[in-house]
């Protein structure tokens, strides 16, 4: 029978206990019809409103876009020096409104230069180029990133074209976003460059940056700007500082926001808050185990216990101490062991016992079995226990 066997680890002295639920920062008012302010580095929701509303996203569309790009490249199935062809398609995007690249059929621009054309110039025709070479058409594209976003547990999010222009059942949420920008965060950060150019200039035209927050705040570095006028002016800016901790990322969403000023407004008003209202406690570094427990019929005796990585948690400001790490585990382990196999669960709690994160502990070196005679001794063991 597994049992599940809880551990107590301190993290720090015993200071004042976290406030209560009620007693949180409160966020700053935000003039926006949803928002979502995250932490990247733990993983942790500071603030939202309304995130789980459907809305249209508009070009904030095309980060799955860009992300199923960076995948294909990733994948081998691209290549930034790629050049692509333009379809009639993709060149008509012009009569249906909204930003372009000016790609034209007689071109073959490259990957590279797309990319740059849809995240710098936020280019539907561009994006159009992109979601076909990698799809093999706009609805074969639209339904990868549905896939996708499925298979992330998006629950208010459904594509119908790469671009974000207004068509019935194409919405998202202000989470489903934050969720989509993290992943690029994380899962493509070589790529994430992109979203830090300031200005380019494609076949003797110059646009600048939609995001005002690039070169307003030196922490932002990225990411995306949308319109339409059914989605009002939208806006996910990432914002990165280096602390003596170590790096901490934040990333605000805001949707419907009235003016492409207030978006920027607004957004500033989310980090500000995020970084002067929160502490970021790195607790565990990656690959450190948390504990080590008996193994049974295996190669090896103990085996050690860990977080996925690194074990971050975002406390307000000045209320780190205190913090406690428990562990959840079942009991017998029994190899054979795979490193990252789940076994329990962490759970970071405060002082006064209210948990603020949990993650999977999960095995950190594999065990293999033991022999026969090692596994049928080990059997008779834990009949006898």
């Amino acid at each position: 029978m597994k049992l599940f066997l809880s551990a107590v680890l301190a993290v720090a002295s015993l200071a004042l206990p976290l406030r209560a639920a009620a007693e949180l920062p409160q966020p700053p008012e935000v003039a926006a019809r949803q928002y979502i302010l995250v932490d990247v580095t733990s993983g942790q929701t500071l603030a939202e409103r309304d995130a789980d509303a459907q809305a249209e996203p508009a070009s904030l569309t095309k980060l799955m876009t860009a992300y199923l790009v960076f995948q294909a490249i990733k994948d081998k199935r691209l290549t930034l020096e790629q050049e692509l062809p333009v379809s009639e398609r993709a060149w008509s995007e012009r009569k249906n409104g909204g930003s372009m690249m000016f790609v034209d059929p007689r071109m073959t621009p490259k990957v590279d230069e797309l990319l740059r054309g849809m995240i710098v110039q936020s280019g539907n025709d561009a994006s159009v180029v992109l979601a076909e070479a990698v799809g093999g058409s706009v609805e074969g594209f639209a339904q990868m990133m549905n896939r996708q976003a499925q298979a992330w547990g998006l629950k208010n999010t459904q594509f119908k074209n790469p671009t974000g222009l207004t068509e019935p059942g194409h919405y998202s949420s202000a989470r489903d976003m934050a969720v989509i920008a993290s992943r690029i965060v994380t899962d493509h950060p070589d790529f994430y460059r992109y979203y830090a150019i300031r200005e380019y200039t494609f076949n003797k035209i110059r646009q600048d940056n939609r995001n005002m927050l690039l070169g307003r705040d030196p922490a932002v570095d990225g990411m995306k700007t949308g319109y339409t006028e059914a989605a009002g002016y939208c806006l996910v800016a990432s914002a990165r500082r280096e602390l003596p901790g170590g790096e901490r990322r934040l990333l605000s969403v805001v949707l419907g926001t009235a003016s492409r000023e207030a978006r920027a407004n607004e957004s500033q008003k989310l980090l500000n808050w995020g970084w002067a209202a929160w502490d970021s406690v790195r607790l565990f570094p990656a690959g450190q185990p948390l504990a080590t427990v008996p193994v049974w019929k295996g190669s090896a005796d103990t085996v050690g216990l860990g977080a996925p990585g690194p074990l971050v948690v975002t406390v307000p400001r000045g209320e780190g101490a205190g913090l406690k790490t428990m562990i959840d585990r079942t009991d017998p382990l029994v190899a054979p062991l795979t490193q990252g196999q789940e076994v329990g669960q962490i759970r970071i709690v405060t002082a006064a016992g209210d948990e603020i994160r949990r993650v999977p502990l999960q095995v950190m070196m594999p065990v293999p079995l033991a022999g026969l005679l090692g596994r049928a001794w080990d059997a008779l063991r834990l009949w006898i226990q």
